[in-house]
């Protein structure tokens, strides 16, 4: 497709928003929905293990995701639960940094399925679940809502597109995209984590790892992707990857083991 058709795409969906901004005011949440737990409690494995105080962080840390960034239906209608999972994806990542926000997001937008690079969502070529935007897209992104539940409805599965896009978001929070989260690592480990991230994306590519093969294609999506199977699967990844294991632990500061 033309460039300049993209560019007006994305121009399109952005002005939109503006002026949904603008005209409808966001409603701020104040309380949690007792509705809302019953969600997480069937929906989010994460939410499920945690301790009755750990919910409440839990919790607490949606109504601040909900208040500070918007979650939209593209041409479908969405509901809480597609709300929860979207914020339950961002607060994962985060949940060992109590108090931390994402200050590179104001909008997350939900597809019904798969799209193309300039937004499509008919035609060939539709093979991307999820994506953070740049230009005209900046501070948004896009996920596909079929994709967003399959990611929690096999807790024991590695794939969630919702972390994994979350995760590149705290990737880009040092202003490179390099699979080094510098705001969230300890100087100490990152040595350590590059020689791991290298070495198991070599094992990828010889094909001597049960790693998703797309996180061979590059560091930043190395992290994602492992990010994805860490919080998961982490017994079965602990098992596999001891390592990489106690390196993600100390990254994210979970124990979750």
């Amino acid at each position: 497709m033309d460039e300049n058709i993209i560019i007006f795409l994305g121009l399109m969906i952005f002005f939109g928003v503006l002026i949904k901004w603008i005209f409808f005011p966001k409603k701020k949440f104040q309380t949690f929905d007792e509705n809302w737990k019953k969600i997480l409690s069937k929906r989010v494995a994460f939410y499920v293990k945690l301790s009755d105080l750990e919910k409440t962080r839990f919790e607490d840390a949606i109504l601040q995701f909900f208040n500070d960034v918007d979650i939209t239906g593209i041409e479908i209608e969405i509901d809480d639960t597609d709300r929860l999972l979207v914020a339950s994806s961002a607060v994962i990542p985060l949940f060992g940094f109590p108090g931390w926000r994402y200050r590179n997001i104001n909008e997350v937008l939900l597809y019904q399925g798969s799209f193309d690079q300039s937004y499509k969502t008919k035609g060939k070529g539709r093979n991307i679940l999820g994506m953070v935007g740049s230009g005209a897209m900046n501070r948004m992104m896009i996920l596909s809502k079929t994709a967003l539940h399959q990611g929690f409805r096999i807790p024991m599965g590695k794939s969630n597109v919702g972390i994994h896009e979350f995760v590149h978001l705290l990737d880009m929070a040092d202003g490179a995209i390099d699979g080094l989260p510098e705001v969230l690592m300890q100087q100490q480990y990152v040595l350590p984590w590059l020689h791991e991230m290298h070495e198991e994306i070599r094992d990828i590519k010889n094909r001597n790892s049960k790693i998703n093969p797309y996180g061979a294609t590059n560091e930043a999506e190395f992290l994602s992707v492992v990010a994805e199977y860490f919080f998961n699967q982490p017994d079965h990844f602990e098992k596999n990857y001891p390592e990489l294991f106690d390196l993600m632990e100390k990254i994210f500061q979970q124990d979750l083991a």
